[in-house]
């Protein structure tokens, strides 16, 4: 249990707060001009058209859909979802005033943290490592597409992502899609209040805040299966 505290204490890719506020301030800037830098071959302007054929739905209520949505993902080795529509606004709304934010990926050996930033409707993650090495030109590991074509009609918003599997598994994947809706769908105040430091007040932001939500939360133990619905 102590040996299981120390590492906890020194997650991969942060030292301690003091440097890591430092680090944030310096890099500000550069994580804010993140999302637009280097895909690593991920498709640009990935329409939802471009998967599936609009038209066939448009009839479909919206557990058709769902259905139809998380069976075309079931084979590929990625994550899907379908998120409530008033759930996506709630993020999208939160996501346009705190772009990035810091996430705790569970590793053998600790956490290793993934800086995410929103870009639209997509949320690009980059290893904290990465974005301390690279700054603005680190290459985007995931990327999570939110497609809001039938939130209006249908009420429903369709999630699915692209993952470098050179550092990232679907699991991976998932448990970073979790960790985004628990930051930003939540109507817990002091989580809102800790994405809120991290974009605005840095220096009030302790990251081991963020390890001590996610295991509030069980994520990262219990993660979601690939395709299955969001709430």
């Amino acid at each position: 249990m102590t040996k299981k505290e120390q590492v906890k204490r020194q997650p991969l890719g942060c030292s301690n707060q003091g440097e890591f506020v430092k680090h944030m301030e310096e890099k500000s800037k550069q994580l804010g001009e993140r999302a637009s830098g280097k895909r690593n071959g991920f498709a640009e302007d990935k329409t939802l058209q471009s998967i599936i054929n609009l038209s066939m739905v448009k009839d479909k209520n919206p557990d058709e859909i769902a259905q139809i949505w998380n069976m075309y993902f079931a084979s590929k080795n990625t994550i899907s979802a379908v998120v409530p529509g008033a759930t996506f606004e709630l993020m999208r709304s939160r996501s346009q005033k705190c772009p990035t934010f810091l996430y705790a990926l569970p590793r053998e050996t600790g956490y290793e943290f993934f800086v995410g930033q929103w870009s639209a409707t997509e949320l690009h993650f980059s290893s904290l490592i990465n974005v301390q090495s690279l700054g603005e030109n680190s290459p985007s590991q995931l990327v999570i597409y939110h497609y809001p074509d039938l939130q209006k009609e249908k009420g429903i918003v369709l999630l699915t992502a692209e993952i470098d599997r050179t550092f990232l598994s679907a699991q991976d994947a998932q448990c970073l899609a979790n960790e985004a809706q628990l930051f930003y769908a939540t109507d817990c105040q002091r989580i809102i209040n800790l994405v809120e430091a991290f974009n605005h007040k840095p220096s009030d932001f302790k990251h081991m805040s963020v390890i001590a939500e996610i295991e509030q939360h069980g994520i990262g133990g219990q993660l979601m299966r690939d395709g299955s619905k969001q709430t």
